[in-house]
C-alpha cells in the first residue's frame, strides 16, 4: 500500500450517524484541494455513510479500513 500524506485527523470515536459525516463535511472545507484528512470513528454507520458521502460530495474516500471496532478512513479532497 502507498503511504498517504495526511493533512488533517479527526478523532470521531463515539459519535453516532449522522454527527460523523456532518463533522467530515464541515473539516473537508478546512483543507486546500489535494489533502488528505484521516478520521477514526467507531459507529459502524460510517462504513456506508462515508463512502456514500464521497461519492454524493464527490470526494475521494482513499481508504476505509475496520479493525477491533474502530473503523478508520481517508478522505482527499478534490473539489
Amino acid at each position: 500500500m502507498d503511504a498517504v500524506q495526511v493533512n488533517k485527523t479527526l478523532d470521531l470515536k463515539g459519535l453516532l450517524c449522522p454527527i460523523p459525516v456532518v463533522k467530515m463535511a464541515q473539516a473537508i472545507k478546512t483543507v486546500a484541494v489535494g489533502e488528505v484528512i484521516e478520521a477514526t470513528a467507531t459507529d459502524p454507520g460510517v462504513m456506508a455513510d462515508i463512502p456514500a458521502w464521497c461519492r454524493t460530495t464527490g470526494q475521494e474516500l482513499v481508504r476505509i479500513t475496520r479493525e477491533n471496532g474502530v473503523i478508520s478512513f481517508a478522505v482527499r479532497r478534490v473539489k
